[in-house]
């Protein structure tokens, strides 16, 4: 009898404890979700609402005149089309050779045997401390130099200079020192008695790699996806110092075009908001896989 009234006190415990942690996780879901509501709130109402609701609860619901008007705005002063579909190309580019060389890299580090392996991985960890502002102004000067192809009336002709292209704002970025990392902890798990067999078959490396270690590793994927996708979409200093043709200008540029003159904030917000929607249905599309790769690292560490 006793046992069962401490078994039944600790099970009230645990559902208490676990209610408790419910509503820290919800409040902080709230907290954090602050910003984006008022956000796309803003983006509905004129400027002079969006100063005046500050300082109240009414700043975060869509109350008084709700509008579309700032998103008109924001195709009247921006070509919203053009840099949206830049940066498509430009994120697309990156996350996608960048999931194939650095799962390549990651997968020769962790599952190959050869000397000074440990060394370069070494070399590729030491990359992360290192600024990317640091090398920024060196980059522009080693990529205005670099040989390229320029089609011109139907021929093809050789010249100098990446400055305004798309490669110049996809190739530097394809490699990452995260992502090779990562790759290789991830294949580090997968047990080596499936390359041993898969050899004895007659599998070459690049078929294990092909056919066991990729299927095996999509959550990897899935997370190296989506680091890769938030900078890639969210880059500014880059592509304003190597890209000057509007034409090829990325999303996070245009937000220079809303403080050249009177600043427009309900504009300011549809532009941003309209630029945050395609970041939140890729983590929604990935996060089950994000959170599986994270878990099983915890899990090996």
């Amino acid at each position: 009898m006793a046992a069962h009234v401490v078994e039944a006190g600790e099970r009230v415990l645990r559902r208490r404890r676990r209610v408790w942690i419910y509503l820290v996780l919800v409040g902080l879901a709230v907290f954090f979700l602050f910003p984006l509501v008022f956000m796309f709130v803003s983006s509905l109402k004129p400027d002079g609402q969006i100063l005046s609701d500050l300082g109240g609860w009414r700043a975060f619901l869509p109350l008084g005149d709700i509008s579309l008007r700032n998103y008109a705005g924001v195709f009247d002063r921006v070509p919203v089309g053009r840099f949206l579909l830049n940066s498509v190309i430009v994120t697309v580019a990156i996350v996608g050779a960048g999931l194939v060389v650095n799962s390549m890299a990651g997968f020769a580090i962790s599952r190959l045997r050869w000397t000074g392996r440990g060394v370069v991985l070494s070399v590729v960890i030491a990359t992360l401390i290192v600024p990317f502002e640091t090398i920024a102004v060196p980059m522009v000067y080693w990529v205005s130099q670099l040989p390229t192809l320029v089609f011109q009336h139907g021929q093809v002709e050789y010249d100098f200079g990446w400055l305004d292209s798309y490669q110049v704002q996809i190739i530097p970025f394809i490699a990452n020192g995260f992502s090779i990392f990562l790759f290789a902890q991830y294949f580090s798990t997968i047990p080596t008695a499936i390359d041993e067999a898969a050899r004895i078959d007659g599998a070459g490396w690049f078929t294990i790699y092909r056919r066991i270690a990729v299927p095996l590793s999509g959550p990897a994927f899935a997370t190296v996806a989506i680091l890769t996708f938030l900078p890639a979409w969210n880059q500014y200093l880059w592509p304003s110092m190597v890209v000057q043709d509007e034409n090829l200008r990325p999303v996070m540029v245009g937000m220079q075009y809303f403080f050249q003159d009177n600043t427009a904030w309900g504009e300011v917000m549809a532009y941003t908001s309209m630029i945050t929607l395609p970041v939140l249905v890729v983590f929604l599309a990935f996060q089950r896989a994000f959170v599986s790769s994270v878990a099983a690292s915890g899990v090996k560490g």
